[in-house]
C-alpha cells in the first residue's frame, strides 16, 4: 500500500511547470480531419515529440536535477535508460553544471546513444536487462556520490512529465479522453494526476505493447505483476512498472489497452505520412489503440500524447529490405 502523502498532487505539477519553464518547450497540438473522419471522432495530438531532446521525458528530467540542492547536483546525477530519459538528464545537468552519468543497455539504437554523448553524459554500457542496468547504476552512485535519477520510480520526474497534461488541457480544455503511452508508467502517473484534477469526468486511458503489458496484466488483477521478458519494437516501453507507478495507475487510469506489433508499425506510418512529423514506435502505441480499435471513442474529443521522435532512420520498420 502507497501512504496517500507520496501521491503526486496537482500543486506539485504546477511548482514542476514553473521549475522547468526555462528549460523546456511548450510543445504544440495537431490535428488532422483525415485522421479524424478514420476514428469517428475529433483527435488532437500533443506534440512531445518536438519537445527538447525530441520526447517528453526532457520535462521529468529538468525537474528532478533542478530540484536537487547544491551540494547534490555538483556531486553528479547517475540514471539508467534505453535512450530519451538518459539524453534528457544529460542534458539537464548540462545546464545546471552538473556531470551526468548515464548506464545504457548493450544494442541501444545507435542515434540514442550518440544524443546521451554529444550532450555531455558519460555513457557505461551494460547488459540488456533490468537487473543489470540497476546494478550498473548503483554502483556508479556508491563510486561517485551521484544523485540517481530514476526514468520514472521519482515524484520529481512523474510531476515533470505531468506538465505536458497541463498544456493540453489549457489549449484543449473540453477533452473526454486523453491516452498516452506507458512504459514504467511515470508518465501516465503525471498526466493521469493533473487530468483528473483539472477536468472532472475525463477518460484516462493508458496503451502498451501486447508484447511487454505487465501494466494491463496488473490493472486487470488488482496487484503488480512484473514484466519478466519484453518483445516490441516500442523499445521505450520495455520497462516494468514500481509500486509507486502501479499506485497512480490504480488511482486515476481508467482503462489500460494492448496493442499488435502490426497495429505499432501502422499507426507510425500513418502519423508520418499524414500529420507529417516523426515520431518513435514507443510514440505510436496510443494512436495506435485507436487505429486497431482497442477503445472505444465514437464521437469524442481525444487528446493523444505523442511521447517522442528519436529514431534510427537506417532500421525503419518499412525499409524495404529491411
Amino acid at each position: 500500500m502507497i501512504p496517500d502523502d507520496v501521491f503526486l498532487t496537482l500543486a506539485d505539477i504546477e511548482a514542476a511547470r514553473a521549475r522547468i519553464a526555462p528549460y523546456v518547450r511548450r510543445t504544440p497540438l495537431l490535428r488532422s480531419d483525415v485522421l479524424d473522419e478514420a476514428a469517428g471522432a475529433e483527435l488532437v495530438f500533443k506534440c512531445e515529440n518536438l519537445q527538447e531532446i525530441g520526447a517528453f521525458k526532457a520535462r521529468g528530467a529538468a525537474n528532478a536535477v533542478f530540484s536537487l540542492g547544491e551540494a547534490e547536483a555538483a556531486r553528479g546525477v547517475v540514471t539508467h535508460s534505453s535512450g530519451n530519459h538518459g539524453a534528457a538528464v544529460a542534458r539537464a545537468a548540462g545546464l545546471r553544471g552538473a556531470p551526468a552519468y548515464i548506464v545504457m543497455p548493450e544494442g541501444v539504437a545507435a542515434p540514442k546513444a550518440a544524443q546521451v554523448a554529444r550532450l555531455g553524459g558519460r555513457i557505461t554500457y551494460c547488459a540488456p536487462t533490468l537487473e543489470a542496468r540497476e546494478a550498473t547504476a548503483a554502483r556508479i552512485v556508491a563510486e561517485t556520490g551521484a544523485t540517481l535519477i530514476h526514468p520514472y520510480d521519482n515524484l520529481a520526474v512523474m510531476a515533470g512529465q505531468g506538465t505536458s497534461a497541463l498544456e493540453l488541457l489549457e489549449d484543449a480544455p473540453d477533452l473526454d479522453v486523453l491516452i498516452a503511452p506507458i512504459g514504467g508508467g511515470g508518465l501516465i502517473s503525471g498526466v493521469s494526476t493533473a487530468a483528473k484534477a483539472l477536468r472532472a469526468g475525463i477518460r484516462v486511458i493508458g496503451a502498451e505493447p501486447a508484447g511487454a503489458d505487465d501494466a494491463a496484466r496488473s490493472f486487470a488483477a488488482g496487484e503488480l505483476i512484473p514484466l519478466t521478458s519484453a518483445s516490441t519494437i516500442a523499445d521505450g516501453l520495455r520497462a516494468s512498472l514500481s509500486p509507486a507507478t502501479f499506485a497512480h495507475i490504480r488511482r486515476g487510469v481508467d482503462e489500460i489497452a494492448t496493442v499488435s506489433e502490426d497495429a505499432i508499425v501502422e499507426a507510425m506510418r500513418t502519423l508520418w505520412e499524414t500529420l507529417k512529423i516523426i515520431v518513435e514506435p514507443s510514440s505510436a502505441v496510443a494512436y495506435a489503440a485507436i487505429c486497431d480499435g482497442r477503445i472505444d471513442i465514437a464521437e469524442r474529443r481525444v487528446g493523444i500524447i505523442l511521447t517522442g521522435g528519436n529514431v534510427d532512420l537506417d532500421k525503419l520498420p518499412w525499409r524495404r529490405g529491411a
